[in-house]
């Protein structure tokens, strides 16, 4: 929505380090046919250089990539004073990360993150810049109505005041305040962004004592602390000689087939590997008690693909 609403009267850098960002990326591309474009990319597990940035642009990213557990380190790299927009996808760092709201011009987030809220719902914030740039620039190309975010050349001021397109359940937001209401009750942002980090160092434990697995992200100052990405190490995968999808396929098969984990596969489109949710509504000791079962896990597909059962 944002994207269609507001690209155009400049040039864009999109920065990509995860299957969301690729996703921009391509609609920038390919569905709004901007010419201007620039693509700053990077591999899973790493970040691409910030400084090459410019910031007389629009640019678009994501704060965490939830595919591929890598997060900006903070939002110093961008500047107070910019011509263009900066346009966020914040979906996995809202309520966990110390966002710094007043270096986005547009930033997204959904409620099944952090909150652990019903999916499908998203929250668009804007800023004074961003509500000039849709009251002054119409886009070039037809906008679907769901897309709309003016009217006669003005915000459609209902959009952020409870109006909605359609009718969507209202169980849904009473279940968005009752989260909120928790938060609040235990000491509100602080409190969820330590939650996280407090897991994030439980997985952190875990990984330095245990000798098959390492982070996908290497360096631990762009390291996520929810959506957390692991792969195996590579001494182990050169000894066992398998693929590593068909390892990481077996293990998350024989997790759900105990009912322990489900869904922990890393993302299709990522390197195989694990990725655990560390957000703010997971308990440590959830984290600590699944930890052995991993370890089980790793040892018993090992011994079978390296037919030694």
């Amino acid at each position: 929505m944002a994207l269609w609403s507001l690209l155009g009267p400049r040039g864009v850098d999109v920065l990509v380090w995860e299957s969301f960002g690729a996703g921009w990326a391509a609609d920038v591309s390919r569905q709004l046919g901007l010419s201007d474009l620039r693509v700053f990319e990077a591999a899973y597990g790493e970040l691409p250089d910030l400084s090459q940035v410019d910031f007389s642009r629009d640019v678009v990213f994501t704060w965490n990539g939830t595919t591929s557990g890598v997060c900006v380190p903070d939002g110093n790299w961008i500047p107070s004073k910019r011509e263009g927009l900066t346009i966020c996808d914040a979906t996995s760092a809202v309520f966990a990360m110390d966002v710094t709201w007043e270096k986005l011009d547009v930033a997204t987030y959904s409620w099944q993150k952090v909150m652990g809220g019903e999916g499908q719902h998203g929250m668009l914030i804007l800023s004074p810049r961003a509500v000039h740039r849709l009251s002054t620039y119409t886009p070039p190309w037809p906008l679907p109505k769901i897309f709309r975010l003016t009217s006669n050349g003005a915000l459609i001021e209902g959009l952020f005041s409870g109006a909605t397109i359609n009718t969507p359940s209202m169980l849904v937001a009473e279940d968005a305040l009752d989260g909120l209401a928790w938060a609040e009750s235990i000491g509100g942002l602080p409190t969820l962004m330590a939650r996280s980090q407090n897991n994030l160092e439980a997985i952190t434990s875990w990984v330095e004592k245990t000798d098959w697995v390492d982070f996908l992200v290497a360096d631990p100052n762009i390291r996520s602390r929810t959506s957390v990405c692991l792969k195996i190490n590579d001494s182990h995968l050169a000894a066992i000689k398998k693929d590593p999808a068909e390892i990481i396929d077996s293990m998350v098969r024989s997790l759900e087939t105990e009912c322990v984990a489900f869904d922990i596969g890393a993302y299709r489109e990522a390197p195989p590997g694990l990725r655990l949710w560390a957000g703010a509504t997971v308990e440590r000791s959830d984290l600590e008690s699944l930890f052995p079962w991993l370890d089980w896990s790793f040892e018993t597909v090992r011994r079978v693909l390296s037919g030694k059962e």
